[in-house]
């Protein structure tokens, strides 16, 4: 690539030899511009401008540079002017007695701030008011800078360094101790070549990512030219002679490789694409973030294809340094995304990202090429890393909150329409289950992709949202209008969905919500019986009276039983045996209850007949409930005890009958005893001896554990037997 060059030339410099050489500045891809327009750019030969001269003529010069080469060059530029000075004041304060007032006399010489001068690109460089660098030419072929301009770069340092060490070489031998400007100005010349070929190096590096790209011989010339500096100068010299100090281009290249990788960097989602990004939300970050890791997995792959096999000839690790520069990039740019994430959904969008995309083995979309995590340092820093995850929860939670709110307005307004429940596989179903499994569920798999702290806690957040959502669903429910049994049924097997599923997919963290879900269920299954109850109950009224004896009054609540299981079909077969069990605890329970407060007394025929009408619903009871599928078993004994104590016409089987009836369910207690006397109407010794009998069965009964020595069955304990005058005459 070739550039319009502007030579100026400078007053000549008269080596030992007497041989003048024209001085050439380097085309570092700047311009050197004269201080003043009207300074002459020539001077008489015997004119020697002094230090004070050439750092004015710098500092004109640096005010007329601009652009972004410039800024990349001044750091190079400023060491060159510094250490040349210095070893100039070095130069001359160990020079001879003889010569320092002539050193001293040099106008110009100041210890005020140095000004660094800055390289542009475009052109030439001009010294400033005559006294710049002079040209640099080999005795025969092309100029150091023209050669730099061509991107020669090898060749132009193998002549800057003849350059370099036949000025060291004349400095030793004192041939400037007359003219110590000249040397200033023979070493600034030198170093402004230097200069140009370290910004040369920058723009080249600058380009190899661009469109166009570098050729391969460039990047192998560069790669040869920071191995030939480092061979060159390998460590400063004792006395700090400025000239064969290290240059450091193995460094610098790495910088231009960082900046370079910047650059790339900071082009995905520029211009539209970002403000899109801050738009969309979630939706134009996952965008941009799709667009970074494109045009980074494009340029790695420019790289390993193109660049690093120019490098590699040489010596010069290119897939490290651009690995770890377009790494430290990527940090850089979703640290800066980070602070402006909003929401749990760009927090994850982040997240997601650095875990799961950039730290993925095939994010480079190739076997052989990996990010690999041991050289390099983590993506995100621990403290933002932990900070981010942090925030996500905290907006995690929130949305898990409003997402349950959700579910509720979802079922209420199907309660509100009137919905019946559907039938799924041939049982009522609400998609209460599914909305909670798959609400959890997302989250979970989400959080658990990032990491499994993340999982953790998005599980409790989870587990305590539900507890708290399972009561408010309850309450809502129940003060609706759709309790009936479809809903109640859809609701138990809702409740018990979630907890066999959820204990099972994720045992260990949902044990906290088996409780407030057994205590649903139940509420739901009370709620279920209480309906039943209600119908019932009038019923059982006309038990035990004079139309008793002579009508099937029992066929009208078993009809309603049937009714009723029906439903119980629908419900989970575990939750629906419970629930069949304490329908036929109730229908025992309350039909004894009516026979142990009867609202007429029989006696004679009438209490032998009603013992076989008790004895005959008792085996219409336990036919129907075994049809159903009942296993309450346990309660088929209990109508016929009492139904044989009152048809029992040898009264001393009486004693076998209540010892059948106590051990068969231990949660009777005395006044039961009594009340079924009481209907016998025995003599006073016979009831003495009955009693004691009893009470000596129940403390035998109590002590052998009471109702829970038998399965923990209750059915006589929740019947309650008013006093009354026939309790006392039996009782006296």
């Amino acid at each position: 690539m070739s550039l319009p060059r502007t030579v100026t030339s400078g007053p000549e410099l008269h080596s030992p030899e007497g041989a003048a050489k024209k001085l050439q500045t380097p085309p570092v891809r700047g311009t050197w511009r004269t201080s003043s327009e009207g300074t002459p750019s020539t001077h008489r030969e015997d004119t020697r401008p002094g230090l004070g001269t050439l750092r004015w003529a710098f500092s004109r010069t640096s005010q007329r540079a601009s652009g972004q080469a410039l800024e990349e060059d001044l750091g190079l530029f400023q060491r060159s002017s510094r250490f040349l000075f210095r070893s100039l004041r070095r130069a001359q304060d160990n020079g001879s007695p003889a010569r320092q007032p002539q050193a001293t006399a040099v106008p110009g010489v100041t210890h005020g701030p140095e000004v660094p001068s800055r390289v542009m690109d475009g052109g030439r460089r001009q010294s400033s008011a005559g006294v710049g660098p002079e040209e640099l030419e080999p005795e025969a072929g092309k100029s150091v800078a023209d050669l730099i301009t061509e991107r020669q770069l090898l060749r132009a340092f193998e002549q800057l360094r003849q350059l370099e060490v036949r000025l060291v070489a004349e400095k030793a031998s004192h041939t400037f101790e007359e003219d110590p400007t000249g040397f200033a100005r023979r070493a600034m010349d030198v170093c402004l070549h230097y200069d140009g070929l370290a910004a040369e190096i920058g723009a080249i590096v600058r380009e190899t990512l661009g469109p166009d790209g570098v050729d391969a011989a460039a990047l192998g010339d560069l790669a040869r030219v920071v191995r030939a500096e480092e061979a060159a100068h390998p460590v400063p010299p004792a006395d700090g002679d400025f000239l064969l100090t290290p240059r450091r281009w193995r460094q610098h290249w790495e910088d231009a490789v960082r900046r370079s990788a910047q650059e790339r960097v900071q082009q995905a989602g520029a211009g539209e694409a970002r403000g899109a990004a801050e738009a969309e939300g979630a939706s134009g970050l996952a965008q941009l973030l799709a667009e970074l890791g494109g045009l980074v997995r494009s340029d790695l792959h420019k790289v390993r294809q193109e660049v690093q096999p120019a490098y590699s000839a040489a010596g010069l690790p290119a897939w490290e340094a651009y690995l770890r520069a377009f790494h430290g990039a990527v940090a850089q740019r979703l640290q800066e995304l980070a602070q402006d994430a909003r929401g749990c959904e760009q927090l994850y969008v982040l997240l997601d990202w650095a875990a799961n995309v950039y730290g993925s083995p095939d994010f480079l979309g190739a076997p052989d090429l990996t990010l690999s995590t041991e050289p390099l340092p983590p993506l995100l820093a621990p403290a933002l890393w932990a900070r981010l995850q942090s925030d996500y929860t905290s907006f995690l939670e929130t949305k898990i909150t409003s997402c349950f709110d959700s579910i509720l307005q979802l079922e209420q307004s199907r309660w509100a329409d009137a919905e019946a429940p559907d039938v799924l596989q041939g049982l009522y179903h609400t998609p209460l289950s599914i909305d909670v499994h798959m609400l959890v569920a997302e989250h979970v798999k989400a959080a658990g992709a990032i990491s499994a702290e993340l999982e953790a806690t998005t599980l409790c957040i989870c587990t305590r949202a539900l507890s708290l959502f399972l009561p408010r669903f309850e309450k809502a429910f129940l003060e609706s209008k759709a309790v009936n049994e479809p809903h109640l049924g859809a609701n138990i097997n809702a409740c018990e969905e979630l907890r066999t599923h959820l204990l099972a997919r994720f045992p260990g963290t949902f044990e906290e919500l088996e409780k407030p879900l057994v205590a649903a269920t139940c509420t739901f299954q009370k709620r279920l019986l209480r309906g039943l109850q209600c119908d019932v109950q009038p019923l059982f009224r006309v038990l035990c009276t004079k139309a008793w004896l002579t009508q099937d009054v029992l066929q009208p609540i078993m009809d309603k039983v049937v009714a009723f299981a029906r439903h119980l079909e629908h419900v989970a077969p575990l939750r629906a045996q419970e629930t069949l069990q304490e329908v036929h605890r109730y229908v025992v329970r309350e039909y004894l209850a009516q026979v142990l407060r009867p609202r007429e007394r029989f006696r004679g025929e009438e209490r032998m007949t009603g013992s076989q009408k008790m004895g005959l619903d008792a085996q219409a009871i336990g036919d129907t409930f075994q049809g159903l599928g009942s296993e309450a078993t346990w309660l088929d004994q209990a109508i016929p005890c009492v139904a044989d104590i009152l048809g029992e016409t040898y009264k001393d089987d009486i004693r076998r009958h209540l010892e059948t009836l106590i051990g068969s369910y231990p949660d009777i207690r005395r006044d039961h005893v009594l009340a079924i006397l009481a209907l016998r109407r025995l003599g006073h010794r016979r009831n003495q001896r009955l009693l004691q009998h009893a009470q000596y069965l129940l403390r035998s009964a109590a002590k052998a554990g009471g109702p829970a020595a038998a399965g923990g069955h209750v059915l006589f304990e929740e019947i309650e037997v008013p006093t009354s005058m026939d309790l006392l005459i039996t009782c006296i």
